[in-house]
């Protein structure tokens, strides 16, 4: 826990750094996002619930890149269905997702088109 001096302030205002253009399915866009997480590199990751993906901005973007899923709802390898929840495996540098009946791991690495599925016929 780092230490905040007594003396401190903060801003009244709030910066947006994800989003902010209104609901919708752009890259610059959420709709109905459910959990974010940051990672040691102030990256921020987005379920993006009803756009069925996950995606992340690093400090500074101003549009968002497409990390899992964005390939339409769907169960398939490449594909989400309604993300709830997101959080870093830092040991296998991956994504660990809870979808819609699943549990699925996301490479972080560039270039990965799927993931892999853990746990399967969630009720």
């Amino acid at each position: 826990m780092p230490n905040i001096l007594a003396s401190a302030t903060w801003a009244k205002n709030g910066v947006t750094v994800a989003g902010g253009n209104g609901n919708g399915d752009a890259i610059n866009q959420l709709l109905k996002h459910n959990r974010i997480v940051i990672d040691d590199d102030q990256t921020l990751i987005v379920a993006d619930g009803q756009n069925d993906r996950i995606i992340q901005w690093k400090k500074g973007d101003t549009i968002g890149e497409v990390v899992a899923g964005g390939n339409g709802k769907g169960n398939g390898l490449n594909q989400l269905k309604g993300p709830r929840n997101v959080l870093i495996d830092k040991e296998t540098d991956s994504l660990i997702i809870c979808d819609t009946g699943r549990v699925v791991r996301w490479s972080r690495r560039s270039g990965t088109t799927q993931g892999e599925i853990l746990i399967d016929n969630i009720a």
